[in-house]
């Protein structure tokens, strides 16, 4: 038989639980408890450190749009990342991330007067930059169209991608301001391309989060019912940023860090800051004036309770975004790491900087109240109305739920990925002109180029794979390393545009045909377009892994907090359901195309190849978010009570409100993005609001709390064994 936890049922009631043991004489309080009294008792010392905090760093946060890079977008170790190393080395910086400078004549030929003028304009402003190596002018029959209209001044890589990325943002205002009339100067290439795309992307960014602060005051002064406690939580986001902001800066003088690591950072710091501010103050109020607590006594309830969800919350996330880490490329490095030092600072606020506050402020955060709101109303009526209906009907409005999720779910077993085409940038963007200059002028395979260093000795049989290949257009002479290295470079026109699905197999084929052969052994296939194929080979055999470790770390931190595996595994389980929704709906909205005049954007038939490693990952720490906000509400009434129906209605009475109120500002952050311009933005922004949307109000609300009804008392028992292995976490606190 198994050895359970059966405590004694007492009588349920709608009457708040009795206060906490910490407004009684004699009583202790718990670690974070402690640890709320103790900020109280240091207030001036705290204050000062967060001060040191703010300014220290903040002194750094206005550097960090131009400080932080905008490479990385690689699988390292792979073969195309040590085709650009030795290209970068051997010969003259021709890799993959040169800069390419079209020259494009509107009548007539670019070896005009003219046209050669502006050739020799642009080949003394590339040659001006330090960080150019070698500028090779345009060649009759590789980089000068048959019909001369279409020229291509290349700028060799003397420095590494992310540095090079500065170099094309730093030159291509000067090199575009060269075009007359009818000459036309368009600098294009992968580091033009994320040069173009940063700028649009952060000008997105920047928008979006204008737009989202009004929103999310105006949601937060209803849900608050007071102007005052509504701005609480944006002045502990606004802390959060500015620390993490000129953290990112000093790291990326140690380790490059991609300036997306503060774009996720910005969002997530708003969200997260705001959902922890919510669950705490909401729970101080109740303690202040709903059971008439003194202050400090309120605040060591408050964190012993509300502290403890929000610690073991930002634990879930933490986890979550490391396992991000074992992609072994630096852009998903970086951005992990960004947004998890951001989740840092508004955990450390959230735990000491908050609790300061609302001791210092206390009942005056109800200052500039609506006239209906009651500020120390903790337990929603509503709410409560809710769970007891979800207690009455299970069967009917679970069964509703999870028929919505499931078939939202079903379109994601045709989903598609790939890393970003050029459809990615605005049709005005000096990369994509240029782009489609080359395509037109070369043929559809020429922006995607392919890359191949081979052994001298190969370089014959190299190049006759190459020209017997089906997938490839043409390849140039072999090129000797400029070095005088026992190398030759061999650059081959693939037949298709750079995110066809098929120049995949081509170069697959190719890889295979030079590895079976004794006489192309060592040879190399990279090239930007392959740079991009072999990332997302790698997010494809990393993206299990991660799916895997987060969910099995999700459900052990849930043990942990609630001490019952069956709870636990169904609040794992239940947050797959609300992830894989999302990137269903994605797939129909991003891949298919449907929504695409309502959202603005130009369909690539794919998702792009890192929202689902990385994109799981953040909705996976998300819905967990609110996952412990509810069963540890649930927890804190089945220690208090011992009655499973006082479990789950008391959880949805107590925390439902702050859940929907923290998912409607997530959702309104989120679907800001979705206006903004470049298609990446678009896609984070429209599949995190649809996870949120789904999680909070479907799986949280509904899903979750017709498991805890029912499992009934099963969901909280534990065998004794698993009870002496785990640390004891308590929420009651009588």
């Amino acid at each position: 038989m198994t050895d359970t936890i059966t405590p004694t049922k007492q009588p349920t009631s709608d009457a708040p639980p009795p206060s906490p043991s910490t407004n009684r004489p004699g009583s202790r309080p718990g670690p974070l408890g402690r640890l709320g009294l103790w900020v109280t008792g240091h207030r001036k010392l705290v204050a000062a450190v967060w001060i040191l905090i703010v300014v220290g760093f903040g002194v750094f946060a206005p550097s960090v749009e131009s400080s932080l890079s905008g490479a990385g977008w690689q699988a390292n170790g792979s073969d195309s990342v040590k085709v650009r190393e030795l290209a970068r080395a051997h010969f003259g910086g021709n890799a993959a991330s040169a800069i390419q400078v079209v020259v494009h004549a509107e009548h007539g030929s670019v070896n005009s007067a003219e046209g050669r003028a502006v050739i020799a304009k642009v080949t003394e402003q590339l040659e001006a930059d330090h960080r150019i190596s070698t500028v090779v002018p345009p060649m009759p029959g590789a980089t000068l169209s048959s019909d001369g209209s279409t020229a291509i001044v290349l700028a060799g890589a003397g420095a590494d991608t992310n540095e090079m990325v500065k170099v094309a943002t730093d030159v291509k205002g000067d090199l575009a301001g060269l075009s007359t009339k009818d000459i036309q100067v368009n600098p294009t290439g992968a580091s033009m391309l994320w040069s173009d795309f940063n700028a649009a992307n952060l000008e997105a960014m920047m928008h979006s989060e204008m737009l989202s602060w009004p929103v999310t005051l105006a949601i937060l002064v209803l849900a608050f019912g007071a102007l005052v406690a509504a701005g609480l939580p944006l002045l502990l986001t606004l802390a959060g940023l500015v620390a993490s902001a000129g953290s990112l800066v000093l790291i990326n003088h140690v380790v490059p860090v991609s300036i997306w690591a503060m774009n996720f950072a910005m969002m997530f710091s708003l969200a997260l800051g705001i959902d922890y501010a919510l669950f705490v103050v909401v729970r101080y109020r109740a303690a202040r004036a709903g059971r008439d607590l003194d202050p400090r006594a309120a605040i060591a309830e408050t964190m012993d309770t509300a502290g403890k969800a929000v610690l073991l919350s930002g634990l879930t996330v933490l986890i979550s975004l490391s396992a991000v880490m074992l992609v072994p490329s630096p852009s998903f490095r970086s951005m992990a790491g960004g947004i998890m030092l951001s989740v840092l600072f508004v955990l450390g606020a959230t735990l000491t900087l908050l609790p300061l506050v609302l001791f210092k402020l206390d009942l005056r955060i109800n200052k500039l109240s609506l006239p209906w709101v009651k500020a120390g109303e903790h337990r929603s009526p509503r709410f409560a109305a809710w769970g007891e209906r979800l207690w009455r009907h299970p069967y009917a409005w679970g069964g509703a739920a999870l028929v919505i999720l499931v078939v939202l779910a079903a379109p994601i077993i045709g989903l598609r990925t790939s890393m970003p085409s050029i459809k990615v940038l605005p049709a005005n963007a000096d990369a994509r002109i240029g782009y489609d200059r080359v395509q037109a002028a070369f043929g559809p395979g020429a922006p995607g180029m392919l890359q191949v260093v081979a052994p001298k000795q190969a370089a014959a049989a190299t190049t006759a794979v190459l020209r017997s290949d089906p997938g490839i257009a043409a390849a140039m002479p072999a090129q000797p390393a400029a070095d005088g290295a026992d190398l030759v470079m061999i650059q081959a026109m693939p037949t298709v545009d750079p995110s066809d699905p098929a120049l995949g197999g081509t170069v697959d084929r190719l890889r295979h045909t030079f590895a079976e052969h004794p006489a192309t052994a060592g040879v190399l296939v990279g090239g930007a377009a392959v740079e991009n194929l072999d990332l997302n080979a790698q997010l494809q055999r990393s993206t299990p892994l991660v799916i895997g470790i987060v969910v099995t770390m999700g459900f052990l931190l849930l043990l942990v907090a609630l001490q019952a595996p069956l709870i636990s595994l169904l609040g794992a389980v239940a947050s797959l359901l609300s992830t894989a929704a999302a990137f269903g709906a994605s797939r129909l909205i991003f891949q298919g195309g449907h929504l695409a005049g309502l959202l603005g954007f130009e369909p690539q038939g794919f998702l792009d190849g890192w929202a689902p490693v990385f994109f799981f990952a953040m909705i996976f720490a998300i819905a967990m978010d609110y996952t412990v906000f509810l069963l540890a509400s649930a927890k804190e009434h089945w220690e208090r009570s011992g009655d499973a129906r006082d479990a789950m209605v008391g959880a949805v009475a107590h925390s439902g409100r702050v859940i929907f109120a923290a998912g409607a500002v997530m959702v309104a952050v989120f679907f800001t993005f979705s206006l903004s311009g470049p298609l990446p933005p678009k896609e984070m922004g429209v599949i995190l609001g649809i996870a949120v949307l789904l999680d909070a109000f479907l799986v949280r609300l509904v899903l979750l709390p017709v498991l805890l009804r029912l499992t009934g008392s099963a969901a909280w028992a534990s065998p004794a064994w698993l009870r002496r292995a785990l640390p004891e976490v308590t929420f009651a606190h009588d």
